[in-house]
């Protein structure tokens, strides 16, 4: 090998580099080379263009920098309107919203319409001239001028605000209105407005203006539940849109700025006040002089008195927003845009919770400083036969029922207890009512005290907080036993089981959060109650039963093509709950909820210095959650869940069984007739069974007042410890202080209603 190998191989190996480094540098001098030439004889070529001196600083340097920074604005521009195009995908954009949905009772009986119909029948030609000048005056002056944007009207609303300090003209042109109409929400962010502005010349370019405008009248939601100005034609004045004056066409597009607020059978003076600015828009825009306005101004329109009409609002709107998301499912092809819905609505029961919250906000609102309440009232297939999203849909439109997030308090600790019993606890299970703390966070009883060894079922009865974060802590160490944290462990646990009961509210990990720290809605609630009477079975909300075309036709019914209850939790477990439920109604924190010979169950909620106040409740038949408090989050005086809201429920239930074959709870049976006569001297040592029918204004104590009721609690806690160790065969029955303090004029008369969040961090 070492023979056969050239003696010259070393100098070989070394001229093959040295020739390719060579070749290497001279292809780079060469590229270097021509590229130089190139660039020269490219700047020859541009010298002949050159500008120098003053003229290239007018003219060349300015549109340099501005082709730069148009090139880069196009590019933001595209971004931008990435989302915005986006909401056109759908070649169905036009027809979308395009939803007439006319709704019946659970009987049949007609009770009210949603959405959008278009009236091809009247054509834009045949409006008056007087509606169109005064839409236009007041929403968009220069609409046939502009491109979709009108940039001098929004430098003049800016300029106006800014003057003003605050928003008093809105720049927003009609064809950005209808783009917001058509494809976004009303709410007030930037990237709305962007959406809004790309979407605006996008339809300018698909449609003309006349489209634009026959669509912004014809689709714009101008209070009462109507849209379109026909509609409100009809609903304020009972004629057609055709035949409106001029007095009535200035209400009209009054009403575009801020429906509600200028609806005339809402706030007649508020409407003839606006529609007088729309005068005065007609004269500045020059459409009409000040003579031909005058008769308007002295003979300003009426509106039909409709304050009378009562319409379930709230349900109505929840209602047409699960038929759109119920249009959405069925196939594309299929393009039927109006529908007669039958809903699982109970009109008297309707009416029943309205008159029961408006009752009791209008006797005793004031002296517990609550001003809304909300309730939902289920059958136990999940159909809602009630719904009160506020105390005047007029004044607010918001549903409390269905988007407010509130915290349930002890509401909440029923998913507790049932994740307990689901993990081996009795309701004869004994937990030590006594000081725990989780971190920094060590839950209080109200009053300041402890009650020592408890059931489940005592636990439960009196609200007590302390029991459910042990359990908690007891749930975790059970699937763990070696887990760092085991309280985490349960709350998922607790999560996961509440999850199954229907709640679908984000349920953040807190550690307060097993005595109802975190926020539901009143549907949620409601119905996941259902869970209990329904032998554990979870049903899904809803408030349509059936789907017709217009034409009669069936489309869809709920028995048929609705969601099937899921076993969420064994049929033992549930029977237990309900039994431990009970003694919150006979003789717990809800005794005001009673039901005379209907079997009743269900638990009270009272949040941090009493800023909610609940009572969820169920029978064999119906669930029902009631909530009161404030929009603004401030405390009420002292509510809590077993006064007002479990008189309302009380009052609700009775009204919603009337007629009703009464079913029995299992784990409860039947109910028992409430006493008629009073008790006898013996009777009422036994303990308090009268129930009160009226909750009453708060009680007003002096702080020295409070301290001696504590006190007194706390001698009469100790004297029933005393008593149940000298009767040990009694230790399965609600502790005796429940009812000696019942007769406290006090709120703790419900038992110690606790605070869900009012469990202040220990002192170190």
């Amino acid at each position: 090998m070492v023979q056969n190998t050239p003696s010259n191989w070393k100098s070989r190996i070394r001229n093959f580099f040295l020739d390719l480094d060579a070749r290497i540098d001279s292809s780079l001098f060469s590229s270097a080379k021509g590229i130089r030439e190139l660039y020269e004889r490219y700047s020859t070529f541009m010298d002949r263009f050159y500008v120098g001196r003053w003229k290239r600083w007018v003219f060349i340097e300015p549109l340099s920098e501005a082709a730069t920074i148009g090139l880069g604005g196009m590019v933001l521009m595209l971004i931008l309107a990435i989302p915005a195009f986006r909401e056109t995908a759908d070649e169905d954009w036009l027809k979308k919203s395009d939803l007439a949905v006319t709704f019946l009772d659970r009987y049949g009986n007609p009770i009210g319409s949603r959405g959008i119909k278009h009236n091809d029948s009247i054509p834009l030609e045949d409006f008056p001239d007087v509606l169109i000048k005064a839409t236009l005056a007041t929403e968009d002056r220069r609409f046939y001028d502009h491109f979709g944007i009108d940039i001098a009207g929004t430098a003049r609303a800016l300029v106006t605000n800014a003057q003003a300090g605050g928003v008093r003209q809105g720049g927003s042109s009609i064809t950005q209105q209808l783009a917001k109409n058509l494809f976004l929400s009303n709410e007030r962010t930037i990237e709305r407005k962007i959406n809004e502005a790309f979407l605006a010349v996008w339809l300018e370019w698909r449609l003309t203006k006349n489209e634009i405008l026959k669509l912004y009248l014809d689709r714009a939601y101008m209070g009462g539940g109507t849209f379109g100005v026909d509609g409100a034609a009809h609903f304020y004045f009972n004629k057609s849109a055709r035949d409106v004056n001029l007095a009535e066409a200035a209400m009209l597009a009054g009403l575009f700025k801020a429906p509600t607020k200028y609806a005339p059978h809402i706030n007649l003076p508020a409407a003839r006040a606006r529609a007088n600015v729309v005068l005065d828009n007609l004269v500045d825009a020059g459409f009409m002089t000040e003579g031909q306005v005058f008769g308007a101004r002295r003979n300003p329109a009426f509106a039909v008195d409709r304050r009378d009409e009562a319409s379930p609002n709230y349900y109505l709107d929840y209602a047409f927003d699960e038929m759109r998301k119920l249009v959405d499912t069925f196939p594309k092809s299929y393009t039927e845009r109006v529908f007669v819905v039958r809903l699982a609505i109970d009109t008297n029961v309707q009416k029943a919770a309205e008159d029961a919250i408006e009752n009791q906000l209008r006797q005793f609102g004031r002296d517990y400083h609550a001003t809304q309440a909300a309730t939902v009232v289920s059958d136990l297939d999940g159909g809602i036969r009630a719904m009160v999203g506020g105390r005047d849909y007029g004044a607010s439109q918001f549903n409390r029922a269905v988007d407010a997030y509130r915290q349930p308090g002890s509401s909440f600790k029923p998913y507790v207890y049932t994740t307990a019993l689901l993990n081996g606890f009795t309701p004869n299970s004994v937990v030590i009512d006594g000081p725990v703390c989780i971190g920094n966070w060590c839950p209080q009883n109200y009053g300041h005290s402890y009650s020592g060894a408890v059931t489940l079922t005592q636990a439960i009865t009196r609200s007590i907080n302390v029991v459910p974060v042990k359990l908690s802590i007891a749930i975790g160490q059970k699937e763990q036993p070696k887990a760092p944290n085991p309280a985490k462990i349960g709350r998922a646990k607790i999560v996961e089981v509440a999850r199954r009961f229907g709640i679908k509210a984000p349920l953040p990990d807190t550690p307060s959060m097993p005595i109802g720290s975190d926020e539901v809605t009143v549907l949620e609630h409601a119905v996941a109650y259902a869970t209990f009477p329904n032998r554990g079975k979870a049903v899904t909300p809803h408030a349509i039963l059936e789907v017709r075309t217009g034409a009669g036709d069936l489309v869809w019914r709920w028995d048929r093509d609705g969601p099937k209850p899921k076993q969420a939790i064994p049929p033992n477990i549930a029977a237990d709950m309900a039994g431990m439920m009970s003694h919150v109604v006979s003789e717990g924190t809800a005794r005001r909820a009673a039901l005379d010979g209907i079997p009743t169950a269900g638990k009270t909620g009272t949040t941090n210095a009493y800023r909610d106040a609940w009572f969820v409740g169920y029978t064999g038949n119906f669930t029902c959650a009631v909530w009161y408090g404030n929009d603004d989050y401030s405390p009420t005086n002292r509510m809590t869940g077993g006064s007002l809201p479990a008189q309302t429920w009380h009052d609700i239930m009775v009204a919603a069984h009337q007629g009703v074959e009464i079913r029995e709870i299992p784990g409860v049976g039947m109910g028992q007739k409430l006493p008629r006569e009073p008790l006898t001297n013996a009777q009422a040592n036994a303990g308090p069974k009268v129930l009160e029918t009226k909750p009453g204004p708060p009680p007003v104590l002096t702080k020295r007042g409070a301290d001696i009721l504590v006190h007194v609690e706390k001698l009469l806690d100790d004297a029933a410890k005393t008593a149940s160790k000298s009767a040990a065969d009694d230790s399965t029955k609600p502790a005796k202080p429940t009812a000696s303090t019942s007769a406290l004029a006090f709120p703790q008369n419900y038992a110690a209603e606790e605070n869900a969040n009012a469990s202040t961090p220990r002192k170190n």
